[in-house]
């Protein structure tokens, strides 16, 4: 099936359970099929992905876990890190590296997760984000510039208590 691993990854994510990821991605996968007469375009990614978006917002309102307002800025950051060589040491450093990253990341409301996940891990361009969320490009910068310092303060605190 094409793109399942991006859809049940951005569910995952949006979620925080596999089981129901899973359900939701099934339940989307069946959407776009009843509505594949509707598909405009040469790229069925973002659109796959905006009704995995649409079923995982509509679960969670479901059950009252719907995500707040926030306010945005207008800044735009980078990150970026390169993999580490095959030493064992840091290959642990990486994984303890990863799992503080997914721990920040799972303590973003799901409005900046969700840009982070579609950016980060799914490689979307901003114009697929916004197509896929359905909101201004100028949104989505600031959605992912925000989410990118939120993450930052996560790490960066959890760096200060250690020492």
């Amino acid at each position: 099936m094409p793109h399942l691993n991006s859809a049940f990854n951005l569910a995952r994510w949006l979620v925080r359970d596999d089981h129901d990821a899973q359900d939701i991605v099934q339940e989307a996968y069946l959407r776009g099929l009843r509505y594949f007469d509707s598909f405009q375009g040469d790229d069925a990614r973002p659109w796959l992905l905006g009704i995995v978006r649409n079923t995982c917002y509509t679960w969670l309102r479901a059950r009252g876990q719907m995500p707040e307002t926030v306010e945005f800025d207008d800044d735009r950051d980078s990150v970026g890190a390169d993999a580490p060589s095959g030493d064992p040491e840091a290959l642990l450093m990486r994984k303890q590296e990863v799992g503080r990253i997914n721990c920040a990341l799972e303590g973003l409301s799901t409005v900046f997760r969700e840009a982070i996940v579609l950016r980060e891990l799914e490689g979307l361009s901003y114009t697929e984000i916004a197509a896929v969320t359905d909101v201004p490009i100028g949104t989505v910068m600031s959605r992912l510039s925000r989410a990118r310092t939120l993450l930052r303060a996560a790490l960066g605190s959890k760096d200060q208590g250690v020492s």
